[in-house]
């Protein structure tokens, strides 16, 4: 069943890229639109078979592979992963939805995108190692292809260099994978059989170092985020959609997962530092964000201190704040694609990003006043205001991490109040003033422009009034994982051996 979401999209890739030149371009995205929706409706089937109860994983599949490189295909999801998985499946719809009717190699680009979420999938349901990588790796063509072809000013340059990024961290992920199965010599890359390993405390904290630098600059965290504003900036919207929303969260993800999960010694002794690198992250991105004057550039930015949000409630190691973080991450996906939508149809209509020049969208008679009032409600989503999903994931966030760290959690809330100042700063200049008689005759947006970011808004609303079916996928895991950093080495050892028993039985 899980599989399904890895090599449906696989083969939807290979199924449109091979349709006939003669289909228009407007069928060919219907098609991708209809294969993206049955997508979601699968993935919401999961999540109705999955039982919140359990904090194990579930749904498991197993297949052999290539033994000798103890490579096997083991997929299986959890409380971590489950909510991130319609994350995936639903920014794929909507970033297709958000693509132009008149899209150049329409193919190519579906075709892409297909690519992109299977891998996506993959790497969220991998429980093998090496498979994770693969997946991992994956999206890392495709989405360099997106970007180069279909970007704006500068994707050649902001292209090449998400990719030498993401390569250095696909490497050095596999470095700290290959170093932990040679140091434990273990048989293969089987994620339960490598929990627990007893390995000097200098060496898990040298082989967690190597896994935390290279989902650092997936995340992006500071100073590994340089790529992320280029790349987000010259990405057209539907791209930049899927950069911010589900790709970033593969860093979170891998974090929590890899390093929380096989290191969670190491972790505890790192975690004051990882608290303080947060902060650090919260504060730069969002001051570099205030002093932006392209407001793509501004949304761009303000992702780098969002992120800052999750890593602080991993490292506090409290259930509530582990919680909060997997809460953030769809609640930042959400946010950040309502933003990116609207920030791409303003572009488009208006013919600029330039705060120096945008002023008076929300003119209800030549203006745009429908978009305007969405950018708002985002703007105010990721400032936190209650009653929006932003809201319960940071509270959370602070609520579980203060009992940890007072002081980092505390500087992490002044960011929050610095996030309202550079989004009034955003939509007051946007939004409000008055119109520009001479070049406010702006093109109509369409319905189509608009049931995106409709959509997003009434998810993201929905999620902010009734927050436990945004958290209560993550409860019983987050509870399961801090109770097994807490629990002596000796008592993880002990309940490790079955399983790597088993597997050598397998």
């Amino acid at each position: 069943m899980l599989s399904v979401l890895i090599w449906v999209p696989v083969l939807g890739a290979i199924l449109i890229g091979l349709l006939p030149q003669s289909i228009p371009t407007k069928q060919v995205r219907l098609i991708a639109l209809c294969g993206a929706g049955a997508l979601v409706a699968w993935t919401l089937v999961l999540a109705s078979q999955f039982d919140l109860s359990n904090p194990g994983m579930q749904m498991q599949e197993y297949l052999p592979w290539i033994e000798p490189l103890g490579l096997d295909y083991r997929v299986g999801v959890d409380g971590l992963s489950i909510s991130l998985l319609v994350l995936n499946s639903f920014l794929a719809w909507i970033a297709i939805f958000s693509s132009s009717e008149t899209i150049n190699r329409p193919r190519l680009f579906y075709a892409l995108i297909f690519l992109v979420v299977g891998g996506v999938a993959g790497a969220f349901l991998a429980q093998n190692l090496l498979l994770f990588f693969l997946f991992y790796e994956l999206e890392l063509v495709p989405f360099y292809l997106l970007i180069s072809i279909w970007g704006g000013e500068k994707r050649g340059y902001a292209s090449v260099k998400f990719l030498i990024y993401t390569a250095t961290s696909g490497a050095l992920i596999l470095v700290g994978f290959l170093g932990l199965v040679w140091l434990t010599k273990s048989t293969g890359f089987d994620y339960a059989s490598l929990m627990g390993q007893n390995l000097p405390m200098g060496i898990q904290v040298l082989l967690l170092g190597t896994l935390i630098v290279g989902f650092g600059i997936k995340i992006p965290l500071v100073p590994f985020h340089t790529w992320l504003p280029d790349t987000y900036v010259a990405a057209s919207a539907p791209v930049a959609i899927l950069l911010g929303g589900v790709l970033a969260k593969l860093g979170t993800y891998g974090l929590f997962r890899f390093g929380m999960g096989l290191f969670p010694d190491a972790w505890s002794l790192l975690s004051p530092w990882l608290a303080t690198w947060a902060v650090v992250s919260v504060l730069y991105g969002a001051m570099v964000a205030i002093a932006q004057k392209d407001i793509k550039r501004m949304v761009a930015y303000s992702s780098i201190g969002h992120m800052g949000y999750i890593l602080l409630g991993g490292a506090a190691m409290t259930a509530l704040s582990l919680v909060g973080a997997i809460s953030q991450m769809v609640a930042h996906g959400l946010i950040l694609a309502i933003l990116f939508h609207l920030v791409g149809v303003v572009e488009s209509k208006v013919g600029t990003r330039d705060l120096n020049v945008l002023n008076g969208l929300l003119n209800p008679v030549r203006g745009l006043p429908t978009v305007s009032a969405l950018l708002i409600l985002g703007g105010m989503a990721s400032a936190g205001i209650p009653g929006l999903a932003g809201f319960i994931a940071e509270f959370l966030i602070f609520q579980g991490s203060y009992v940890a760290f007072p002081v980092q959690t505390l500087l992490c809330v002044v960011g929050t109040g610095l996030t309202a100042v550079y989004f009034v700063i955003l939509l007051n200049r946007t939004c409000f003033g008055k119109l520009d008689n001479d070049i406010a005759y702006f093109p109509k947006v369409e319905w189509s422009e608009r049931t995106p970011a409709l959509v997003l808004a009434w998810v993201i609303f929905l999620l902010g009034i009734q927050p436990t079916w945004l958290v209560r996928w993550s409860e019983s895991t987050s509870t399961a994982m801090i109770a097994a950093i807490h629990t002596p080495v000796e008592q993880r050892l002990a309940e490790v051996q079955p399983v790597e028993e088993a597997a050598l039985l397998r």
